[in-house]
């Protein structure tokens, strides 16, 4: 008999070999019918494998990010069957999952596909989906793989052979695909019932601009029609509020291939976005304790070294700088925690000095694949709002909880307001992954449930999901349309601090180890700015505006009681101009609109008659005339709101 512990932590007895679907039907079977795969020892498994050891099990459903990516993982291969049953002779490179929906390369031969194919393959999906073929796994043989790939002619699936031994081979099978793959995959095909191909493009074959380039063919897959329509509603939705588009319309940030890709250049309204969130955030960590420093945006590889970020990030960092000096180098900073580390190191600390905060808008480089870059999302250069807290095991809750309340105040100041945490902790079954002493790791994980729960946060717990240092608490936002971002995150890390041989002495006066806390509510501030720009659909909160009211003369003459309006506007600290162009009132309004400018101060004869303004607001139209100083009143209770 086995153990089988669950994610409440209720233990089971079953008999050695039972999989994860049996449990689930004796459990439910109005459950096992929704089980996609299972979570076994924190790793996604096919859910009819056989559990050997005692082991932890999460049942996963269409509701679980694991559950989605399985789902998305097979339907890349039944998107390969209905190709290779439609253009015999495809050849395969890889078809992963991905954030939404899966992709698969190919080499078709002669055939050139295009989007006109889409009906003819999503038809044949379908009809093999309606086959309800069992997905098979079969671990085999390197000799009997290269024999299958050879005999097949797929020269790509020999190519990632080499790099796999005896023993690391497995084949899925459906219906009439075999493919080289390490799984899981989901039950069987009829899980699938609707499907969309969504778009084509190029991909080199791994990523190498000298190799062949191959067709990538992305598609999406649901268990419901109805939700494969309500994505594409969202799609439409998004599509509005994407952020490049906006970005490009609103002014805000630009891109150049000879500064280079994936490097934005910052216009003066972007700027200012930027600026106005850094300036917040910085004065509300000032409150808290913290302190501002600021590192070079490079550093000796040795320092990358000893962080073990040069072997985490080295393959997708830029190239190491050598130096005239020889067998010197520098890398472009991926991170900035070492950095961080060496500034704690400079200087002897006591358990009184504890904790230690210090914080920085540091800028960080990595070298993103030219077809992983999206807007400013994802790009090669980006600003983190970066904070390391160096701690004692037992000041560890009360920095938490200190970081959620920052995390907490910035969604209020931006309106996002529909979040859950998720405590992600340890596996319960294997623990040779992680590390530190039983007992810090007991009191760290004690410490960030308890933070949670005495902040009141909604929260999920996902065990085997913590960071090989430490547990972590990161918050899963949902903008306005519905969409899940991960935004804020609270890392513990005991492993920085023993790599740098950080210390302070104790009230026993010995040396300890301090924790590092790893903080940072934005992110990027780059990531940040794309999401809240999405999420308010460019219509910024008040205090954030670059450009707060524009004032429109309806004709030259009255550009001077329009300046005179501005300059008022101005001594309290609002941000309006005029706009002195020569168009008629009508298009400066609709310009305005779409620059979505909050307020609009229309001047005319009357208003100058009567030394009033006549306003009108974005998207709601005109508000009457007013005296300025009751315009003033209206903008400062809204920043006070605001705030």
């Amino acid at each position: 008999m086995i153990n089988i512990t669950f994610p409440d932590g209720a233990e089971r007895q079953y008999e050695e070999g039972i999989t994860a679907m049996e449990i689930a039907k004796s459990i439910s079977h109005g459950l096992a019918k929704n089980v996609l795969a299972a979570k076994v020892n924190g790793e996604v498994w096919d859910a009819d494998r056989a559990i050997a050891t005692d082991s932890s099990l999460e049942l996963l459903t269409w509701e679980n990010d694991g559950g989605k990516s399985t789902f998305w993982h097979s339907s890349a291969h039944l998107m390969a069957e209905a190709l290779e049953a439609l253009y015999p002779g495809t050849k395969f490179g890889i078809g992963p999952p991905i954030e939404n929906g899966f992709y698969y390369d190919i080499d078709t031969g002669d055939h050139t596909l295009s989007s006109s194919d889409f009906d003819k393959i999503e038809k044949k999906m379908k009809e093999l989906a309606q086959a309800k073929s069992d997905y098979v796994r079969e671990e085999i043989s390197k000799a009997d793989a290269i024999q299958y790939f050879k005999e097949k002619g797929d020269e790509y699936k020999l190519e990632l052979l080499d790099g796999l031994k005896d023993g690391e081979i497995t084949f899925y099978t459906q219906g009439n695909f075999t493919d080289l793959c390490r799984g899981p995959h989901i039950p069987n095909t009829g899980n699938i019932k609707a499907i969309k191909l969504m778009k084509l493009a190029g991909a080199y074959w791994r990523g190498d601009e000298n190799r062949k380039q191959l067709t990538r063919i992305y598609g999406i897959t649901f268990p419901k029609q109805s939700q494969l329509d309500e994505y594409l509603t969202l799609l439409e939705e998004a599509e509005k509020r994407d952020h490049r588009k906006l970005g490009k319309e609103l002014n805000l940030f630009t891109f150049s291939q000879k500064v280079g890709a994936g490097l934005p250049l910052w216009l003066p309204d972007g700027t200012f976005i930027r600026e106005k969130l850094s300036e917040f955030l910085k004065e509300e960590q000032i409150k808290r304790g913290y302190q501002q420093v600021i590192t070079p945006h490079i550093g000796n590889a040795e320092l990358y070294k000893t962080s073990g970020h040069l072997a985490k990030y080295g393959a997708d960092s830029f190239q190491l700088i050598n130096t005239p000096n020889v067998g010197e180098q520098y890398m472009l900073k991926p991170m900035n925690c070492p950095h961080h580390c060496e500034i704690y190191h400079a200087f002897p600390h006591s358990y009184k000095d504890l904790p230690v905060r210090l914080a920085e808008f540091g800028t960080v480089y990595r070298y993103e694949q030219s077809g992983e870059l999206h807007g400013i999302t994802r790009t090669r250069g980006f600003t983190q709002d970066d904070a390391h807290i160096f701690c004692t095991v037992d000041q560890i809750k009360d920095e938490i909880k200190n970081v959620v309340d920052l995390i907490q105040l910035v969604f209020s100041r931006l309106g996002f307001e529909n979040f859950t945490a998720q405590v992600s902790l340890r596996d319960k079954v294997n623990r040779d992954k992680y590390i530190g002493s039983e007992e810090n790791w007991e009191k760290a994980e004690k410490a960030i449930i308890e933070a949670a729960a005495e902040k009141g946060l909604p929260t999920v717990v996902e065990y085997g999901e913590a960071a090989f240092y430490g547990p972590k608490l990161d918050f899963m936002v949902k903008d306005a349309i519905g969409r899940s971002w991960q935004l804020g995150t609270i890392q513990l890390d005991y492993n920085l601090p023993e790599r740098f041989e950080l210390e302070y002495i104790g009230s026993d006066n010995e040396k300890h180890r301090p924790v590092m806390i790893h903080r940072a509510p934005f992110g990027s501030l780059e990531r940040f700015i794309a999401i809240l720009i999405e999420h308010c659909e460019g219509n910024f909160p008040l205090w954030l505006c670059p450009r707060q009211v524009a004032i429109l003369p309806i004709s030259e003459k009255f550009i001077g009681y329009s300046k005179e309006i501005m300059y008022t506007l101005q001594q309290h600290d609002i941000r309006a101009f005029v706009d002195e162009r020569n168009e008629k009132v009508g298009k400066l309004i609709r310009d305005a609109e779409v620059s979505k400018i909050p307020y609009m101060i229309i001047i005319g004869e009357e208003e100058e008659k009567n030394g009033t303004i006549s306003i009108r607001k974005h998207r709601e139209g005109n508000l009457g005339n007013f005296e300025v100083a009751t315009f003033v009143e209206i903008l400062k209770k809204e920043l006070f709101i605001n705030h």
